[in-house]
């Protein structure tokens, strides 16, 4: 099919489908999906070496669909199949049309989740491609659309006015959709008291991931980033409050990568990055999008320097560094304003623009987003 085909196709589904159900369910057995268009363009861009890229207009698609199914109370079972380039472990979007005649790319459909899940008494463990198990308030550390292999747990109980939880596992990195390499070890404790009127988040987590530079696939990720170990550790810290009758978060993310790197390594990122690994994102929201004409506007300011964050595994949002299926959005400075309308439950449209510009190069760029977004 077509990609234009597939965007028609798509349309004339959600204009068929219930507005507050999973498109299917039977007894335990229940699919759902999610689907997304996107015109975005980037504009008044400097590359890393001072040279001026073309601007850019693109209309973007982004189709997923999955499964659940609980046999027992205890147990899940579940998939989901995405769209995208199969070179790209972080985005799911296709290119429907440049309108600069650049090449669009290839699309694939390639699974994203499959795993086992097992529950009890506060416990969830699960083995296979599934969504990583920790707290967090934004991508700039892990994008909502890396999955990874591996096993992975947490467990959440009561503790005073809150919620304690710890959350931990081992993962495979991918590199694009069907291929992995090195290894992620990760743990994070948070607690999410409620102190009168205001809901608190606290996290605070260490990631290790251990590159592999003798594996040939390591090759696609950019910075050497499949071929270096990164040793992050990273705190949180959220508070969510009633204005009016809507909610206002403001939170906070402290980056630092102990990794040690030798100025004189023989990689020449390293060498000349090997003291650029702190970073720390601020943020405000005000709003939801939850019922019919919900809205919501947000605040963030990211300063992720080269080596706070492995950036192939990192949001992907900001910038336009990198090549059509790898993004390198670290060594970065901006601001993300955000502005968000709930059409009804299941649909919104969020807008957002990015400011953004490199730490120690002149590399910089604006880009404009508006989604379409459509849960069912």
């Amino acid at each position: 099919m077509g990609k234009r085909a597939l965007v028609v196709a798509v349309a004339v589904f959600l204009s068929m489908a219930p507005a507050r159900a999973d498109v299917f369910t039977a007894g335990s057995f229940s699919a759902y999906g999610d689907f997304r268009l996107r015109a975005e363009t980037d504009w008044d861009s400097e590359d890393d070496l001072g040279v001026m890229r073309e601007d850019r207009t693109r209309l973007r698609a982004r189709l997923r669909a999955g499964f659940r199914f609980d046999p027992t109370e205890s147990v899940q079972l579940g998939a989901r199949l995405r769209g995208g380039q199969e070179g790209s472990q972080q985005s799911p979007h296709i290119t429907i049309i440049d309108f600069q005649d650049n090449d669009t790319g290839d699309t694939s459909f390639d699974f994203d989740r499959w795993y086992v899940l097992g529950k009890v008494h506060g416990l969830e463990v699960w083995a296979g491609r599934n969504d990583l198990p920790f707290w967090k308030q934004d991508e700039l550390l892990f994008d909502d659309d890396v999955t990874m292999p591996g096993i992975a747990f947490r467990w959440v109980s009561d503790l005073g006015p809150g919620k304690f939880s710890l959350a931990g596992g081992y993962f495979t990195p991918p590199v694009g959709m069907t291929r992995y390499s090195g290894a992620l070890t990760g743990a994070q404790a948070s607690y999410e008291p409620k102190l009168g009127r205001v809901h608190l988040a606290l996290a605070g987590g260490v990631y290790l991931f251990d590159g592999n530079p003798d594996d040939p696939d390591v090759g696609a990720l950019l910075q050497g980033n499949g071929s270096r170990d990164y040793s992050i550790l990273a705190a949180s810290f959220q508070a969510r409050w009633s204005v009016g009758d809507r909610p206002l978060k403001l939170g906070v993310d402290l980056l630092r990568n102990t990794q040690n790197y030798d100025p004189n390594d023989s990689d020449s990122i390293t060498a000349a990055n090997f003291d650029e690994k702190d970073g720390y994102v601020l943020m405000g929201e005000y709003g939801l999008l939850k019922e019919h004409n919900d809205w919501l506007v947000g605040y963030y300011y990211a300063h992720i320097e080269t080596f706070a964050v492995n950036s192939s595994f990192g949001q992907d949002d900001w910038v336009r560094w990198g090549n059509a299926t790898q993004t390198r959005a670290s060594n970065m400075k901006g601001h993300e304003f955000r502005f968000g309308w709930a059409i009804n439950a299941r649909m919104n449209m969020v807008v957002r623009l990015y400011l953004a510009d490199a730490i120690t190069t002149v590399e910089d760029g604006k880009r404009f987003r508006i989604d379409f977004n459509y849960k069912f």
